[in-house]
């Protein structure tokens, strides 16, 4: 893969371009300072980001330990478009803890461990799909690919050193392209890529949520690869300098405790805490909701085998972007920290949190068209009628596309309907989705080369456009 490191070069990324910062640089005598790295659009990582800081949580638990007779603390938030700029502050000594994906957390790994000040561990999950959907790739809406295999030649916005990069960087091998050469990928932050993709400067973008949902949803893109088709768990995480940690044991884990106080609003209330996020954020509430909405992102905090696992085989992507030290993950996790959080805050059992792989947010409740309890979470997803309260649950593809043509009747608007893949589980916009039918039954798929593969396995299948299967759909 032919790497043109536009219009940054990376070690430049490594900066604060693009950040915002709310910052003060007057620390009151007697207290302790915590500066604290997000991306409030990348909202996956809400539970130690966008959510936790609209709520206040951390300031509360560290407002109880001053009550109780502790220091007095003093909270700053740096919001950045990417995790690059996190570690570099890191490695600066300038920020104590940060959230970023997979990837850029082995190069926050890698890169602060040279200084005994700056060496970080990993200390938290905020959000993970096991099965990679969580990184996209996606074309022009007037593009002729249907898979990563078209892609072949043509320039590839990605920003280097991110989840979308890595996905890009495997996807591509797995196809059978040289990830060296087969393509030339132009390093550049999120919003300059989609600016790149729409003016046809590149042929297509890849990128880590919620980047591909918001370009599919303003109809500025379509998709072209679902990460999920690796099979390779992706996931956010949380990372603390442990000097800081060390010097303020106390400060980690208010943070893990308010995380984790994120955590369970963000699963009880998940369209109350996406129209939060929207509000910090920018993005549209009905993309914050794809993501983070039931059977969605799985949000759990525990360190899970599997991530780990998955993260000591995405070693290899460091040496494939530049020259890191090698990173001991075994040492890079810390899992006491959370361990710790979840006792003395009456969370529960932390092994048996570990050892769950079920998404601890499904769809539930009685769909009102089908007029059945939600049986099967897999096959659930949601209609968010315009004027409602609310989204209301649709047991299957079938009560969805039921539940739009209902509305259409009745001459309202659907707002957004969510429904998962039918090959890979990956919940998505229905009304983007490439939809089959195979007789009675409606299939939605995230991009055309999954229908394609449905289509192949089963030859009286036939592909329909979302608005054919809405008309077509029959109790």
């Amino acid at each position: 893969m032919k790497v043109r490191l536009v219009p940054v070069l990376l070690a430049a990324a490594l900066t604060l371009a693009g950040c915002s910062l709310e910052s003060s640089n007057d620390t009151p005598a007697g207290t302790v300072k915590v500066v604290v790295g997000y991306q409030s659009k990348t909202i996956n990582t809400v539970t130690a980001g966008t959510l936790l800081k609209a709520q206040g949580y951390l300031e509360q638990r560290l407002r109880q330990i001053t009550e109780r007779g502790g220091a007095k603390y003093q909270v700053e938030w740096q919001d950045y478009d990417t995790g690059a700029p996190i570690t570099a502050q890191m490695v600066a000594e300038k920020i104590d803890i940060g959230s970023m994906g997979d990837y850029p957390l082995l190069i926050n790994g890698s890169r602060t461990q040279a200084k005994e000040r700056s060496a970080t561990a990993l200390v938290s999950v905020t959000g993970y799909n096991p099965r990679g959907a969580l990184n996209m790739v996606v074309v022009s809406p007037d593009s002729t690919a249907t898979s990563i295999n078209d892609l072949a030649g043509q320039k590839v916005s990605a920003s280097v050193g991110s989840a979308g990069h890595g996905t890009l960087v495997q996807a591509l091998t797995r196809a059978g392209i040289d990830a060296g050469k087969g393509v030339e990928v132009l390093n550049q932050q999120p919003q300059i890529g989609a600016t790149a993709l729409e003016s046809h400067q590149v042929q297509a973008l890849s990128q880590f949520v919620a980047w591909p949902g918001l370009l599919v949803f303003q109809n500025k893109a379509k998709l072209l690869y679902d990460g999920a088709e690796l099979g390779v768990p992706t996931f956010h995480g949380v990372v603390a300098r442990r000097a800081y940690t060390a010097e303020h044991p106390e400060v980690l884990q208010a943070f893990l405790a308010a995380q984790l106080d994120a955590t369970t609003f963000q699963r009880d209330k998940p369209f109350e805490a996406a129209k939060i996020v929207a509000d910090g954020s920018g993005l549209p509430q009905e993309v914050v909701y794809l993501y983070n909405g039931p059977g969605g992102t799985s949000f759990d905090t525990t360190l899970k085998p599997s991530l780990v696992d998955a993260l000591k085989g995405d070693v290899r992507y460091l040496k494939s972007i530049g020259d890191f030290a090698d990173l001991d993950i075994d040492r890079f996790v810390d899992g006491a920290p959370l361990r710790k959080a979840f006792a003395e805050n009456g969370i529960g059992d932390y092994d048996r949190a570990v050892a769950s792989t079920v998404n601890p947010s499904p769809v539930g409740g009685t769909d009102p068209i089908c007029g059945r309890a939600i049986a099967d979470s897999a096959q659930a997803g949601e209609v968010w009628i315009d004027g409602a309260d609310r989204p209301q649950p649709a047991a299957d593809a079938g009560c969805l596309l039921r539940a739009a043509q209902a509305a259409k009747a009745q001459g309202k608007l659907v707002r957004a309907a969510y429904i998962p893949d039918a090959e890979l589980g990956t919940r998505w916009f229905a009304d983007k989705a490439s939809w089959v039918r195979d007789g009675d039954a409606f299939l939605p798929f995230t991009t055309p080369a999954a229908a394609q593969r449905y289509r192949q396995a089963h030859p009286g299948a036939v592909q329909v456009s979302y608005d054919q299967a809405v008309s077509e759909v029959r109790p």
